[in-house]
């Protein structure tokens, strides 16, 4: 969320970052007058208050002067006053919901650095990493060598839930679970993330403070009897870990990493452009989430996307990073970067990553603040969080870049051991 205060030092900085983002503006303005009309009601509830206090004490001096007249006059004063408290008290709290569920629905701040655009196409290519293989065979896309090999079995699994949903077979199964493991080792040991397992169920008010809630609700899986919500990331319940805490001096940064199901009602056209793994209701990712001090947020991005980044180069895939123009920016950051992997037999860069930088717009939310010494103000801390990565496309990439003529596909060195020493994936 934002900040009250920049809204009413700056309201200009929120309406230029609302244009570059392509939203309208003038929520702005009508925010500002619902925020001026809260001030002065609170100032005249303490007014208010102030006279029926002072009231309800002449009261009790002319009583005891004998002043009986004058006591009752002054006694239909504090009734009247009582009334009018009534009304104003349930004014201003109608002022402060929907200044608050307004606020709730600005997004973060663009940051100077990032590039005007207006969609997807305005993202900018910082680099390329890693040359694009040759083929002298033709290529299979991923849904059909995963079926061929065992690792889906897309008919099954839409029949168990319907379309956009799969079932892994034996191979798949192993496969996924090979490089689950193998990207959990390599962040805890080469990038000093400590892992966390989370709930995949929570609460509405853990999704209003990672940023999902209110915005995203039509995106969401909800159970309303409970008022329980499936997570669509893991970066949801690794923000509200320390929700409504004062980290103490010298405990950032804080790297959390979480392996979970990610649930999304996606809404695409049917059609060869969902086809096979590229998007679907449920899929696994690992996450990668920081508290940082706000000094060290954007050297912290820049260490996420190399996290990222090391990933992919480890099993050997063409890569490329993007930086996110203004137009594509995520709700609740103010920089982000992409990484993308190439998939050469459907000839498309795929995400398999997005890191961002919130700055202190979700810890606003949850309340999670820091102190920088012992006895200081504490501060609101910034969080930051990227994936480490998305599994899917991590496996379609696999499948079709590792491909062999004889329709197997050899394993990349990283993950041979976490197979148990197989080193190919053959046909069924």
């Amino acid at each position: 969320m934002l900040s009250t205060n920049l809204l009413r030092r700056s309201p200009q900085t929120i309406a230029r970052s609302l244009e570059r983002r392509g939203e309208d503006s003038g929520v702005v303005a009508e925010l500002a007058r619902t925020d001026e009309q809260w001030r002065q009601a609170l100032s005249e509830l303490e007014e208010l208050r102030a006279r029926r206090n002072e009231a309800s004490r002449a009261i009790g001096d002319l009583m005891k002067s004998g002043a009986a007249a004058e006591a009752d006059a002054r006694k239909e004063e504090v009734r009247v006053l009582g009334e009018r408290l009534k009304t104003l008290e349930d004014e201003s709290r109608t002022l402060e919901a929907s200044f608050r569920d307004t606020m709730l629905t600005l997004p973060n701040i663009v940051s100077d650095a990032v590039p005007d655009g207006e969609d997807e196409t305005g993202n900018v290519v910082v680099r390329e990493e890693g040359e694009k293989r040759a083929y002298d065979f033709e290529l299979k896309p991923h849904w059909e060598l995963s079926e061929s090999l065992g690792v889906t079995d897309f008919e099954r699994g839409a029949k168990l839930s319907g379309r956009m949903f799969y079932a892994l077979g034996e191979a798949g199964a192993r496969l996924q679970r090979a490089v689950v493991q193998w990207m959990l080792d390599l962040h805890r040991e080469r990038h000093g993330y400590e892992e966390r397992g989370v709930p995949f169920l929570v609460l509405g008010q853990t999704l209003v403070n990672s940023s999902n809630l209110p915005k995203f609700a039509d995106a969401l899986y909800h159970d309303a009897e409970e008022d329980l919500w499936l997570i669509p990331t893991a970066e949801v319940p690794l923000t509200s870990l320390h929700a409504d805490e004062i980290l103490a001096p010298g405990s950032l940064p804080i790297k959390y990493m979480a392996h979970t199901p990610c649930f999304r009602r996606e809404r695409a056209a049917a059609g060869s452009q969902v086809r096979g793994l590229k998007r679907l209701h449920q899929f696994e990712k690992v996450e990668m989430y920081q508290f940082v001090e706000p000094e060290q947020s954007p050297a912290a991005l820049d260490e996420l996307v190399e996290h990222a980044s090391d990933i992919v180069r480890g099993l050997g895939l063409p890569f490329r990073i993007l930086q996110l123009c203004s137009g594509d920016l995520g709700f609740a950051s103010t920089l982000s970067y992409d990484v993308e992997i190439w998939t050469p037999a459907s000839e498309e860069w795929l995400e398999v990553s997005s890191c961002s930088n919130c700055t202190d717009f979700q810890a606003r939310r949850a309340n999670i603040r820091y102190r920088k010494e012992h006895g200081a103000r504490p501060d609101l801390v910034h969080t930051l969080n990227g994936s480490g990565l998305a599994l899917p496309r991590v496996l379609i990439a696999l499948l079709e870049t590792y491909q062999q003529p004889d329709g197997s596909v050899r394993l990349p060195d990283a993950l041979v051991p976490y197979m148990g020493g197989q080193q190919t994936l053959d046909p069924l």
